[in-house]
């Protein structure tokens, strides 16, 4: 990209989260991520444009230093910080404003410092083959995905009922969701093929902003925050048919809606383990199961070896396992440093709270001790341990595939009877990646803990049951596909 020769028609609105702003290139495979202020704060940004630079180069350190040896550098994509035009950056402005939802135009797109973090766009990528099929792009926020056990924990529930399984009956009670989404991240972490079907089915049941699927660069599945209405399924498997016809031949061309479905949770379920290196067998591990999953644990006809040492859930899953002590065993540690800090203002630099998130910030984190010296430095590392935990429970994957060149068909002979093939899916090309990287503000622990409180009293106020209307209603589709199984065949790239 030319900088100085930036043009707002050359962009459009992408997405955005609670901190920034997302806009995509119509052409290159690239995005820009704005800072995000409160509406209120429009006239008179709260921070300088040095401020937010290093703000975006802090989340670029993060992600390079921190996040990429811990989860993998193959996963990962960075980006750089990137000074643009002010006249482009308020005009591109202008142009997505009407673009937005209402319900996040409480906050407006930093306009004044120039700033921005450049990314490539996953949902569009580049890559080797040539197709002339839209690539499929799969976004899953997969959240916690392990029950504490820490001795800190003060209500045995946390124990035996998954963060986000509790926090479902919390959003439907605040209205933020209509109906609880009935996926469970432990089945996704699992490693067992039927649990993560069983997750996977239940994320399309009901995306919420855990689940999107974009098609060519747009989106064409996800949930609105808020709204009565469900995501339209029928609609979803129409823009997937055609994925998983090439290389199908049936007869009359027909696959069933159970077939393509499964067929798309399978490719996901192999993208999703693929990478190799040994399988960690967590079979013995009590914090595998959560009491409020539907999954029937009697129906596992497999024993599950775990996750694949190299697989993006389980490095993903090791790194939000830092979170050793839960926040209730944190905070006191938190009010430590928060005490010395009042004492001792110009610790804060020492002590990195604010970056830089350099290798001596990472050599911290992997050696830190167990065992409560006291100290100050401990007390600091383990919260950064917590922030960095938060930062994997909170990251987004991003599932690539691209349908392998179609091959001719060899089958075809207009003078005798037609042959058909049976072999299904057809191979993808895929690459995960993981985004959403930031590091978590130092000062939201106190606030990790009210939330954490809250949510736990909401679900045993109601005794962990919703009324009727919060519960989705399970499509046909969705039990006939689980029971169809078939065979894969997968290229990771």
């Amino acid at each position: 990209m030319e900088v100085d020769k930036m043009n707002e028609a050359d962009w459009k609105y992408h997405g955005e989260g609670n901190k920034s702003l997302v806009v995509s290139h119509v052409q290159l495979s690239r995005v820009l991520r704005f800072l995000k202020y409160p509406a209120e704060d429009s006239e008179n940004p709260p921070q300088t444009v040095e401020q937010a630079y290093r703000q975006i180069q802090n989340t670029v350190d993060f992600s390079s230093n921190v996040m990429s040896s811990l989860l993998g550098d193959k996963f990962i994509h960075s980006g750089e910080v990137v000074k643009l035009p002010l006249e482009f950056v308020r005009q591109l402005s202008i142009k997505v404003q009407q673009q937005r939802p209402a319900w996040r135009c409480d906050k407006v797109m930093d306009i004044y410092s120039g700033c921005a973090l450049c990314l490539p766009n996953l949902t569009s990528p580049v890559l080797h083959q040539q197709t002339h099929t839209p690539t499929l792009c799969i976004e899953i926020k997969p959240k916690c995905g392990f029950l504490p056990s820490s001795k800190h924990v003060s209500k045995d529930i946390k124990t035996k009922v998954c963060r986000f399984c509790m926090h479902q009956h919390y959003k439907v009670a605040n209205g933020k969701w209509k109906r609880r989404s009935l996926y469970c991240p432990l089945d996704l972490f699992s490693g067992n093929r039927q649990r993560m079907q069983f997750a996977i089915r239940h994320l399309t049941e009901e995306p919420q902003n855990n689940f999107k699927i974009f098609k060519g660069g747009q989106c064409i599945y996800s949930s609105k925050e808020g709204s009565d209405d469900s995501p339209d399924l029928n609609l979803l498997l129409h823009h997937l048919r055609p994925y998983f016809m090439n290389g199908n031949k049936r007869i009359n061309s027909h696959m069933t809606s159970k077939a393509v479905l499964n067929d798309f949770i399978q490719v996901l379920v192999d993208a999703l383990l693929s990478g190799g290196g040994e399988v960690m067998d967590r079979r013995g591990d009590g914090r595998s199961f959560c009491e409020a999953s539907l999954f029937n644990k009697e129906r596992v006809r497999h024993a599950s070896p775990g996750l694949p040492s190299d697989s993006v859930l389980f490095r993903i899953l090791q790194t939000q396992m830092l979170d050793m002590l839960d926040i209730e065993g944190l905070y006191p540690l938190y009010r430590r440093v928060e005490q010395h800090l009042q004492d001792f203002p110009k610790e804060r630099s020492r002590l990195q709270i604010d970056g830089p998130y350099d290798e001596d910030f990472l050599e911290k984190l992997q050696k830190c001790p167990a065992d409560d010296d006291c100290s100050v430095e401990h007390a600091v590392t383990k919260v950064h341990q917590y922030r960095v935990a938060m930062t994997a429970k909170d990251c987004s994957i991003m599932v690539t595939l691209v349908p392998s060149a179609e091959e001719k068909d060899d089958d075809d002979d207009d003078e005798g009877p037609r042959r058909v093939s049976v072999v299904r899916p057809p191979a993808f090309s895929c690459s995960v990646s993981v985004l959403d990287l930031d590091p978590k503000p130092f000062d939201s622990v106190a606030r990790q803990l009210r939330l954490d409180q809250k949510i736990v009293s909401c679900y045993q106020r109601t005794g962990g049951t919703l009324p009727k209307a919060a519960l989705p209603t399970l499509p046909a589709i969705f039990s006939a596909a689980e029971r169809e199984e078939c065979t894969l065949l997968f290229h990771p790239v």
